[in-house]
C-alpha cells in the first residue's frame, strides 16, 4: 500500500515545526557540551577520543631516542583546559603564600609550581565537589597537542616566531625577540594566555610559553599499542611537555619530552588540567 504524500506531510507538519523551533536550543546545548567553564574561569573544551602515532620518526629533526613511535588509543573524550592555568586562576584558589615568579598580569600562566603545588591546587579544586580535575596523561597532552596531525608541530614541520612563544629570552634562546614588537609580555616572562591562535582542536599555547607538568613518570616508551597509557608506575621525575618562552623552538615539538623532579619550581614550568564532569 503507497500512503498518501499528502497524507504524510500534514501528519508530520507539526513535529517538523517543532524540531524547527527547537533546533537553536538543541544547537546551542550540543555546543554547551563541548565546552564548560568553572567558577574560576578556566575554560575547557571536549576532547574527541581517537587513536593516534605517539612518539616522532627516525627522520624528524632534533628527535630523542626517547620518542620512539608507538600506536595509542584514547577510547574516551575528555575535557582539556584550553589554556595554561593562569596567575589570577592560581591566586584565586591558592591565594598568594606561594612565591610566584610573576606578580603582575593575571593572565600569565602561573609559573614556579612545582608538580606537588599543581597536586595542591587540583586538590582544593576537587573539593568543591563540582566535578573531578587532574593532570593529563602524557599521551592525553601529545594526542591533544597533535589535533589530529602527524608532523612535528600542529601547523606543519616547521616552526616560527608566529606560531608560538618561545626564544623570547635575553638569558636564554633570544631569536625571536625582535620579531615581536606587539606582543604584550614583561621582561624575560611568559606571553599571557592565548597570545596565539589555537589549534584544531581549539587548545592555546600547547606550543611554548610555559612547559606544563602531565601526570606521569619519566620513563622509556613501550614497543606495544597502548589504550589510554598512564605510564611507569614509579620513577624518579615527572615529565613535562610543550617548551617554553625561554628555549628554542624545537623544544616545542609534538613529541619532545622533558622531565624534573616533581619538587621543582621553575621559571619556565606551569601546568594545564583535565576535568571530569560529574555523571
Amino acid at each position: 500500500m503507497i500512503c498518501s504524500s499528502s497524507k504524510v506531510r500534514s501528519r508530520w507538519r507539526p513535529v517538523l515545526i517543532l524540531l524547527i523551533c527547537l533546533w537553536p536550543c538543541l544547537a546551542a546545548a550540543e555546543s554547551e557540551m563541548k565546552r564548560f567553564v568553572n567558577s574560576l574561569g578556566m575554560e575547557f573544551v571536549q576532547i574527541p577520543a581517537g587513536a593516534f602515532t605517539m612518539g616522532s620518526p627516525a627522520d624528524e629533526p632534533h628527535r630523542s631516542d626517547n620518542e620512539r613511535e608507538h600506536p595509542v588509543l584514547i577510547d574516551k573524550p575528555f575535557y582539556l583546559q584550553n589554556s595554561e592555568v593562569t596567575l589570577g586562576q592560581w591566586q584565586a584558589m591558592m591565594g598568594s603564600g606561594f612565591f610566584l615568579r610573576w606578580l603582575g598580569d593575571k593572565t600569565l600562566p602561573a609559573t614556579k609550581i612545582s608538580w606537588f603545588d599543581a597536586c595542591k591546587f587540583i586538590q582544593k579544586l576537587n573539593a568543591m565537589g563540582k566535578g573531578t580535575y587532574r593532570l593529563p596523561t602524557e599521551a592525553e597532552w601529545e594526542y591533544a597537542a597533535r589535533a589530529g596531525t602527524r608532523s612535528a608541530y600542529p601547523w606543519g614541520d616547521r616552526i616560527d616566531c608566529s606560531r608560538a612563544m618561545y626564544a623570547g629570552s635575553y638569558y636564554g634562546e633570544s631569536g625571536c625577540m625582535e620579531q615581536r614588537p606587539g606582543l604584550r609580555t614583561s621582561q624575560e616572562s611568559p606571553a599571557p594566555i592565548k597570545s596565539f591562535g589555537p589549534n584544531a582542536w581549539g587548545l592555546y599555547d600547547m606550543h611554548g610559553n610555559v612547559w606544563e607538568w602531565v601526570q606521569d613518570w619519566f620513563g622509556p616508551y613501550p614497543k606495544t599499542r597502548q589504550i589510554n597509557p598512564q605510564g611507569p608506575v614509579s620513577g624518579k621525575d615527572r615529565v613535562r611537555r610543550g617548551g617554553s618562552w625561554f628555549g628554542p623552538g624545537f623544544a616545542c615539538r609534538s613529541a619532545n619530552r622533558a622531565h624534573a623532579h616533581p619538587a621543582s619550581r621553575l621559571h619556565t614550568t606551569g601546568f594545564r588540567l583535565v576535568f571530569t564532569p560529574e555523571p
